[in-house]
């Protein structure tokens, strides 16, 4: 398989999207049940990277998801644990609380992955690309560009437009930056499922995925929250090696810090996510 991207041709009738599971099993777990519930098929489930993160069950998330058999692309962690890098590759700011948070997590991580779990890593594609509704989709996790760029929905579109031109694509689905969004301009669309494994900063410990539907032949999005037990996920993060501050975000719902959110995500802080 080309490591570079994946052609999955037509997918029809409903999709799951989700990204930033973060090594959050807890998430995962009610995440496939939403799935089943939904008669969603694990052929059309797709995973915008990052499995791996700051929660405390790696190896027991990798296998998941594996065992669920959905597609996923790398996030930035894949790519740097299946290389056994050094740090989490997120450009983090050195310094920085996120930097001195994954010099925490990131170590944990790699002291839990199996060589199964690794070499599984090593077949996942750094994009993904279908058609669906008629409109060619492709999904990256920070830009095409860039694996750890950030892009939100105040992100200029003069930053935004280049990844549609180079994949010759009328949707691109993001990840990396942790917050839901769609941003639609010329007849293109930029949708951001936002994280599983962590909550939006929004003030609420659900967390975010989206739903595609097809039906009317048209392109359908519908962003969701999902319930999930965050207590245990909270609890089993508390275990002396992880940052304490994440466990605390898993159950309020508020980002330690907003180093790597632009101003007016900054200011949306606490206030519910605007989509």
């Amino acid at each position: 398989m080309d490591q570079e991207i994946k052609h999955l041709g037509k997918l029809s009738g409903k999709t799951l999207v989700f990204g930033g599971v973060y090594s959050n099993l807890q998430a995962l777990e009610a995440l496939k049940q939403v799935a089943e519930k939904e008669h969603i098929p694990p052929e059309n489930c797709i995973c915008t990277g990052d499995i791996v993160g700051y929660c405390a069950q790696p190896e027991e998330t990798v296998q998941l998801l594996k065992l669920w058999g959905v597609h996923s692309i790398v996030g930035n962690v894949e790519i740097q644990l299946r290389e056994n890098a050094a740090d989490c590759g997120c450009d983090f700011r050195e310094g920085s609380r996120c930097d001195g948070f994954s010099q925490l997590w990131y170590p944990y991580a790699q002291s839990k992955l199996s060589e199964n779990s690794l070499d599984f890593l090593k077949t996942i594609p750094n994009h993904i690309t279908f058609e669906y509704a008629k409109k060619r989709v492709t999904v990256v996790h920070g830009s095409y560009f860039n694996v750890s760029e950030f892009i939100f929905k105040s992100t200029d579109w003069a930053i935004k437009e280049p990844n549609f031109k180079a994949t010759k694509s009328n949707v691109i689905i993001g990840g990396h930056c942790g917050l839901p969004f769609n941003h639609q301009e010329k007849k293109k669309l930029w949708l951001n499922a936002g994280v599983i494994g962590m909550p939006a900063n929004d003030g609420n410990p659900t967390v975010w995925y989206v739903i595609l539907d097809d039906s009317n032949n048209s392109f359908n999005f519908t962003h969701k929250t999902l319930a999930y037990n965050y207590k245990l996920a909270s609890k089993l993060m508390q275990n002396g090696l992880l940052p304490e501050e994440y466990s605390r975000t898993i159950v309020t719902g508020i980002w330690d810090n907003t180093e790597i959110l632009p101003p007016i995500e900054t200011g949306l802080q606490g206030f519910g996510i605007q989509l």
